[in-house]
């Protein structure tokens, strides 16, 4: 019995330290992306994205010739779930590397546990800025490579003079509504000609909200919506505008976090000529751009889904880790956010992404219109790409704060007057 016992022992030993070595012998990949919930009619596709390039890079032979192994989980749109997945994918899972989230408030659920574990996320949506995290990149847009355009190109363009906030309720809009009303009022416009609303995830009655708005917009001014809905409220949203009537010529509507996946589930006729700004479009006429969704159709094998911006934000952030892994030569986080910084990708508009010392990107700006067939045509672009800022110029508690993640700052909130990093390091 006592030999048997030995035996039983010494084959689970060999057995653990087989799996031991089986682990290691690949690289994780944590995907942190809402598959139900509110939030799935945009998240699911990021999940998606991921895999593609993790099934891409193996085909190439992996990184640092190990494969790339996906850990795939659902936060299910709540944002503290957030939190304990992220936990389990860094302790349990031992990932190297996170790709995730969406809204702000599941980032900022995550964000004291990436810190806390030393983890690497990688957050591929626009967002409200006034954050900076050495356990974060930032691969969508900051307020000045979105929010700040979009208004400008209303502002100019179409010479908006009356301006609706209507935002989902929670730190992404309101932070970014915050912003936009100091840089209105800034530009002259006065606080009556700016009316903001707010409704909670998943809202579905639009009816009241879109008569007052439409009041608003009565009042013999130019008038335009600054949409930070998000998720499926943005369907019912729509389709209440299309039934009063609201259109692009009387009062159009930009969008930061409507693209094409959102609309492909909705009839986008009434919605011809209304606006969203973004840092990429499908209807990008690049080899770059064709090749994507070439790869991205015969993976998801259906030539019907649509790509989207947070899909381009998620591919940069994913060829810059895998070089920046490359060149450290490990998959450490520490060294690996140290390589990454100055290095270049391609983006899919034809330009290049450089990964900045505040960890955002370099990103061109887009203003599309929406099309009946669900895609947009660019009426505006800038002529290169814009450097993301995390601090907003417009905040006076902001404005003389910068992001650098490299010696001698190394801090996420510098106080250029005072010399000085204040409080938390984001």
């Amino acid at each position: 019995m006592k030999k048997m016992f030995a035996k039983s022992l010494s084959i689970a030993a060999i057995v653990a330290m087989t799996t031991l070595a089986q682990a290691a012998d690949t690289i994780k990949v944590g995907v942190l992306h809402s598959l139900s919930g509110t939030m799935a009619i945009s998240e699911t596709t990021l999940k998606d994205t991921v895999l593609m390039l993790i099934d891409e890079q193996n085909k190439k032979g992996g990184v640092l010739g190990k494969k790339l192994e996906p850990v795939v989980v659902d936060p299910a749109s709540n944002w503290p779930l957030f939190a304990e997945k992220m936990r389990g994918l860094l302790t349990k899972d031992k990932v190297d590397v996170t790709f995730g989230c969406w809204t702000s408030v599941s980032r900022k659920s995550v964000l004291p546990v990436v810190e806390e574990l030393n983890g690497l996320l990688f957050y591929p949506v626009q967002y409200e800025g006034e954050e900076s995290s050495k356990n974060v990149f930032y691969t969508g847009a900051a307020p000045n490579q979105q929010a700040i355009p979009a208004v400008d190109y209303l502002m100019n363009e179409i010479g908006v003079k009356r301006w609706v906030l209507a935002g989902t309720d929670y730190v992404y809009p309101r932070t970014t509504n915050k912003i936009l009303e100091a840089y209105l009022k800034a530009k002259g416009v006065k606080a009556e000609d700016i009316m903001i609303n707010y409704t909670p995830f998943g809202h579905s009655d639009w009816q009241s909200i879109v008569s007052e708005i439409k009041k608003f917009g009565s009042a013999g001014k130019k008038t335009a919506v600054v949409s930070t809905i998000n998720g499926d409220a943005n369907v019912p949203f729509y389709k209440e505008l299309g039934n009063q009537g609201i259109s692009a010529e009387n009062i159009p509507v930009v969008a930061f976090s409507v693209g094409e996946e959102e609309l492909s589930g909705i009839d986008t006729k009434p919605l011809v000529g209304h606006l969203a700004a973004w840092n990429y479009f499908e209807s990008v006429d690049t080899p770059e751009n064709e090749e994507f969704i070439s790869n991205w159709h015969k993976f998801i094998k259906d030539d019907k889904r649509v790509t989207n911006d947070p899909m381009e934000a998620t591919y940069i952030g994913f060829n810059l880790w895998v070089k920046a892994v490359e060149k450290a030569g490990t998959t450490d986080v520490d060294k690996v956010s140290k390589a990454i910084i100055g290095l270049e990708v391609p983006n899919l508009t034809g330009g290049t992404a450089k990964m900045l010392k505040n960890h955002h990107l370099t990103k061109p700006v887009l203003i599309g219109e929406i099309q009946e067939d669900g895609q947009f045509e660019t009426v505006w672009q800038t002529e290169k790409e814009v450097d993301g800022d995390a601090w907003s110029d417009f905040l006076p508690a902001s404005k003389d704060v910068i992001s650098d993640w490299t010696a001698p700052i190394n801090c996420g909130n510098y106080n250029t007057v005072t010399k000085k990093c204040s409080g938390q390091n984001y």
